[in-house]
């Protein structure tokens, strides 16, 4: 059987090798080694939900319709029959429904889109703490960012095309922040809309086709540049024995590691429809179809776009006029120039760093969080920054039912948006520090601390600590020599 394979292996290289000269290329690529850590999977995991969202989206493609022509109701769910609707509302509901697996596809496709910005976050975080991003890697490090920027837009237009209470009112938001850009802002929320807010006939169907052509396509365009670049430059690696600077140590493409990410593919798959079946996401029918006239339904958008809502409320009533004319609606700071900062940040760090340590040398080998005490301060006190204003834009009902005031929260939250990521700063880097000085590994040491175990009325009793178990003293960090390097 073996011989076989390889006989079918041999006569697939030689086909190629007499027409496109391809065989060089095609025994490079089945030997090309990826290094053994679980962090690298969360790329992987963000690229198969791209496929999964794909596949999906076309399904849903086929049953949408992108207008906003209004109609009567006469479908299955009784609680909206003879209500007036657009028509993109009523496509949806038929979609959830009538059509047969339906439903089950549109949260396929809705937890898709939250498992595919869920990875590209992790990954991006990944990255920066391990200091991925050095040369010559910062250009596939911004073209994550680009990728992240585009999935937060992609899932807001998404989930917008419903024409549900809670799509109508996110555009109703986006439509005041487009407004408040100076200068241009009237301009350009009349060009997207086609007019004064709620639009014109031509809104929906243009943002489909930003939604499953030119942002998809975009995407493909990106991923392609994204593993191009890695298969280039090789995969960065975490220091150990055998590993440097210029070599990569781990699995073969073929057939090892490409069986292993085949089967991640069905993984990930058999979890999101597992989820998309059993755990019910964006249920449109329970919002209703949006009307300008309607406000509220107590419903919170996506987590993604949970960090821009809160910007919005925690900003001050801040905005300079000149002669009695306002110069920039309030509306701007929380809603474009947060994010646009946010990223800024991010893509402008490796040149920062650079600047600060004077390192321009080539890097292939990754840093320990703990092994760069102030990068990782500065990253983990940034993160909680925005977490912290993500909070604001979703936890503010949690506090209403606990009888604490609107007011109150926004008055707490602006004090503590500022004072809470600089104590996680100093803990972080003390945390760093200390782990550098002991050499230990919580996660090992508590793993090794398990050996000891004994029986007692029916229940596992573990090591409370390492030393119960009798562990090893600890051993140097991996990977540097105290005082060679900057903590940055």
């Amino acid at each position: 059987m073996a011989v076989r394979r390889r006989h079918r292996l041999q006569r697939g290289m030689r086909f190629s090798e007499e027409r496109l000269g391809a065989s060089r290329a095609i025994k490079w690529a089945l030997r090309y080694v990826f290094p053994d850590h679980w962090t690298f999977l969360l790329g992987e995991i963000a690229l198969y939900a791209f496929i999964i969202l794909v596949a999906s989206g076309i399904f849903l493609t086929l049953y949408y319709v992108p207008s906003d022509t209004q109609v009567i109701y006469r479908g299955p769910y009784a609680l909206l029959r003879g209500e007036q609707m657009s028509e993109a509302y009523r496509s949806v509901l038929d979609l959830s429904f009538n059509v047969p697996a339906g439903l089950l596809v549109r949260q396929i496709h809705h937890w898709a889109a939250d498992v595919f910005v869920a990875a590209i976050v992790l990954h991006l975080m990944r990255i920066f703490f391990t200091g991925a991003y050095r040369k010559p890697r910062d250009l596939n490090y911004f073209i994550g960012l680009t990728m992240l920027m585009l999935a937060i837009l992609e899932g807001f237009a998404g989930y917008s095309l419903g024409d549900d209470l809670l799509s109508g009112m996110g555009l109703a938001i986006a439509y005041s922040v487009a407004l408040a850009i100076p200068f241009v802002g009237a301009q350009l929320g009349f060009l997207i809309w086609g007019g004064q807010f709620p639009g014109s006939a031509d809104f929906l169907p243009r943002l489909e086709i930003v939604h499953v052509l030119l942002i998809p396509l975009a995407f493909a365009v990106l991923i392609t540049m994204h593993l191009a670049m890695i298969m280039r430059q090789h995969h960065t690696q975490f220091p150990g024995p055998g590993r440097r600077e210029r070599n990569v140590v781990g699995t073969p493409l073929w057939p090892a590691y490409a069986l292993r990410s085949i089967g991640l593919l069905f993984a990930v798959a058999a979890v999101l429809v597992l989820v998309g079946g059993l755990i019910q996401i964006n249920p449109v029918w329970q919002w209703g179809p949006y009307h300008p006239y309607l406000s509220e339904n107590g419903a919170q958008p996506d987590w993604y776009i949970g960090w821009l809502i809160g910007a919005l409320r925690l900003m001050p009533n801040f905005e300079p006029t000149i002669a009695g004319h306002t110069l920039i609606p309030n509306p701007f700071w929380g809603g474009l120039a947060f994010p646009l900062l946010v990223f800024a940040m991010m893509f402008a760090w490796p040149a920062i760093e650079r600047r600060v340590t004077g390192d321009y040398r080539r890097h292939d080998l990754l840093d320990r969080p703990r092994d760069r005490p102030v990068r990782t301060a500065i990253g983990a006190a940034f993160l909680s920054w925005v977490v912290i204003i993500f909070a604001v834009g979703s936890t503010d009902r949690i506090f209403v039912r606990l009888h604490v005031p609107y007011e109150e929260q926004i008055h707490f939250w602006r004090v503590g948006v500022w004072l809470l990521p600089i104590i996680v700063f100093f803990a972080t880097r003390q945390i760093c520090r200390w782990l550098q000085r002991t050499g230990s590994h919580p996660l090992r040491d508590w793993e090794g601390a398990v050996i000891a175990r004994r029986r007692d009325g029916g229940f596992e009793v573990v090591a409370d600590s390492p030393q119960d178990a009798g562990a090893a003293e600890p051993g140097p960090p991996i990977g540097t020599a105290p005082g060679q390097e900057s903590e940055l």
